[in-house]
């Protein structure tokens, strides 16, 4: 089975060394690519996203989506656990040293769109997920940030607890409250 694993991290290229195991596909964000696996320390399952940097647009992305990430703290935002450079090396606000970083976030059982491939959700369903989507949007965006690619899809949800959560900020935006788009003669 480790061997299994282990080809799945070398197939899409992921180098944490043996911090992390059990590596499955979870799908595409909207800067990289995301596995799940599970944390050989403390046997959590996690979400590890894969961002490589190969210019200086990647890693302005890359520094972008890190810092909103870094910012934002709420029930109704996906956690993130870590941010590892290759071989699970800690970043310790370098960025620059790698060509790549892996964010580590806490795993989410599936996604809006998922669960609406299954059928229409009842009233009390929807009810429920709208709560805490508007929730969580009003903590993002009392934040001043913008998320700008709010889709089913990055709308993930635990059917077990149902908690929703809204992850995957590679497209967000801090908006600078003392900036103005008016043009003064």
């Amino acid at each position: 089975m480790a061997e299994k694993c282990d080809f799945i991290a070398n197939m899409y290229g992921y180098d944490l060394g043996g911090h992390f195991v059990d590596f499955k596909p979870l799908g595409f964000g909207a800067n990289g690519l995301v596995l799940s696996a599970t944390d050989s320390k403390n046997a959590q399952k996690v979400a590890v996203k894969k961002i490589s940097i190969s210019d200086c647009r990647s890693m302005k992305h890359a520094l972008r989506e890190i810092k909103i990430i870094r910012r934002l703290s709420h029930d109704n935002i996906v956690k993130v656990l870590a941010v590892l450079g290759p071989r699970g090396a800690d970043l310790q606000g370098d960025i620059f040293r790698y060509n790549v970083v892996y964010i580590v976030q806490e795993h989410m059982e599936t996604d809006l769109s998922r669960l609406l491939e299954q059928g229409p959700l009842s009233e009390d369903h929807a009810k429920l997920f709208i709560y805490q989507l508007l929730r969580g949007l009003k903590y993002i965006h009392s934040a001043n940030v913008l998320h700008r690619d709010l889709k089913p899809a990055n709308i993930f949800i635990n059917t077990e607890d149902l908690v929703l959560k809204i992850g995957d900020f590679g497209l967000a935006r801090i908006v600078d409250q003392h900036y103005s788009h008016k043009v003064s003669f």
